[in-house]
Order: structure tokens, then sequence, then C-alpha cells
């Protein structure tokens, strides 16, 4: 009796150390995507990955490569700007308005720049402008960096977000608080980006009624087709998805001339849910880099102890 005992504890033993970690999963995800894009010269200093396991929401699990990187956010950034206005409502520390509501919709749903703008101006209490002399441009730039305090009293770091976005480049006030050699633009991390989006998905950036509000905000349907290859749904993580049934998608995705990022959150049929964050630099035409993490990510979950 206690010989077979000992072989089954032998045993178990043995396949409980064959399992992958989550770090094992990331990884692998790492160095699959990059063998597949070497032909495109992909580095690993090009891809920014954070994978949180919530299948125990109580006892997250985290797992990351390079997930520390600053790198400009693009779009992406509009989930932390998302997240202040809906807790500062909360707290009172702005006001609900209709305008500033369609604006939030729309910088999330569209992904509109021209409705980022007006929502940091309300977060900031700023406005765009010609330049301004040293000691009012030393204020104004005081009061930019309110939502970079916000985060950092949680406990965020190594990411900045006190940046308009736009399409075409910047002008006045908005051009010199980027720095002469844009050292001051938006940077965010993986591990940034992915605790955020967890703690949206588990309730912890605002309460109940503002969580489903901006849950709803990031849904996204990746069915069928778009003709917009950069649709947040269809294209990005999404694609990773086509043909899957049972899947639920909410996220964030973001591109500009050298960057393509997406942060989602994504619960499958057997229960598993999941926040995945990918950053890629210089590879912003290469539509599969996101998907190819997805996927090993998507297949290789179950198996993680």
């Amino acid at each position: 009796m206690i010989k077979t005992l000992v072989i089954l504890l032998t045993i178990a033993t043995s396949v409980q150390a064959q399992q992958p970690s989550l770090q094992d999963l990331v990884n692998r995800a790492a160095k699959t995507t990059l063998d597949r894009f070497a032909d495109k010269k992909l580095q690993e200093n090009e891809l920014s990955i954070t994978l949180i396991d919530l299948r125990d929401p109580k006892r997250p699990n985290t797992a990351s490569f390079h997930g520390n990187e600053r790198i400009y956010p693009a779009s992406v950034v509009k989930l932390f700007y998302l997240v202040a206005t809906h807790r500062w409502l909360e707290d009172k520390k702005i006001e609900q308005t209709p305008e500033l509501m369609r604006a939030v919709r729309d910088m999330i749903v569209d992904s509109s720049n021209e409705a980022t703008q007006y929502v940091l101006d309300v977060l900031t209490h700023t406005t765009g402008g010609y330049e301004l002399p040293p000691k009012e441009m030393e204020e104004w730039q005081y009061q930019r960096n309110a939502v970079n305090r916000y985060f950092s009293s949680l406990g965020y770091t190594n990411i900045n977000v006190n940046q308009k976005t736009f399409c075409e480049d910047a002008y006045g006030r908005e051009r010199v608080s980027r720095g002469p050699n844009g050292e001051n633009r938006n940077k965010l991390t993986t591990d940034a980006t992915a605790r955020l989006m967890m703690e949206i998905v588990t309730g912890k950036a605002a309460n109940a009624t503002r969580t489903a509000a901006m849950m709803e905000l990031l849904k996204r349907d990746y069915t069928g087709q778009s003709s917009d290859p950069d649709d947040q749904g269809h294209g990005f993580t999404g694609i990773a998805l086509h043909g899957r049934e049972g899947y639920r998608l909410w996220s964030k995705a973001g591109w500009a001339s050298t960057t393509r990022h997406d942060v989602a959150y994504i619960e499958t049929p057997d229960g598993a849910k999941f926040v995945l964050a990918t950053f890629t630099s210089n590879h912003a035409n290469e539509r599969e880099i996101i998907p190819t993490v997805a996927r090993v990510v998507i297949e290789g979950l179950k198996d993680v102890k």
C-alpha cells in the first residue's frame, strides 16, 4: 500500500512538473512570434507581452515578456483616460455632462482623437492653443499632469499619459509640451496596461455601475467581416478568434506609423478568463503579429497549471 502511494505521488509530481507555467506560455508565444516574423526582422525588443490569468480572480497570475518596456502607446492610452473619467465622476471631481459622455463613447468605440482631446481637457482643466511664456507653461504642464499624478498614486510606474492623441502633429503648447526631442510623449508598458484592464474587469477601477458602462464601451464583435483591417473587433487580437465560437472579447487597440498595440480581455467557452496586452514597435504593417501571440495563448492556457 505504501509502495503504491509512493508511486502515485511520484507520477503526480512528475506530471505537475511537466505542466507549463504562465511564464512558459508567454515565452513560447514570444518565441513563436519572433520565429514566424524573423524574415520581417522582428526583433526581441520590438515585442512586449503581458498575460494575466483570471481563472481565479482573487488570485490573478501574471507573466510578461519585456512587460516593463516604455513604448509609445498610440490609442491604447485612451483606456487610461476612460478610467480616470469614470473614477473622477464617481468621486465628483468633474461634472458629468452629455457632451463629456458622448466624447468618452467616441474616444473608445470609434477611437476618435478629437473626442480624446476634449476628454483630456476636461480631466486636466487645460486647453490647447498658442505657445505660453515659461512660467505659464510650467503651470499649464502641472495641470496637464493630473492624470499622471492619479495613476502614480495608485502605484503605476514607468508610464506617461499627459499628451493628447493626434492624427497629425501637434501645434503650440501641445507641441512644446512634448519636448524638443519628443521626450515627453505618451509612454505605456504592457504590464501597466494589462493591470488597468484587469482592474476594469474585476471592478477595482470604479463602482459597479461605472464598471458596466466601461465594459459596454470596450465590448467587441469579432464575428463576420469588416472592410476596415484596423477595426478594433475584427483586427488585432480579434483576428485570433475568427472561426471560434462562444468566445467573448473586450479590448482597446491602437496603431500609428511605427506601432501596433492591443489590450484585450477574453472569456473562453470553457471558463477561462484572461487579459492579454501585446505591443509591437516598427512593424505596424504586420497585422498578424498580435493575432499570432493571441493564438498561442488561447491554445496553451488550458495546459497551464
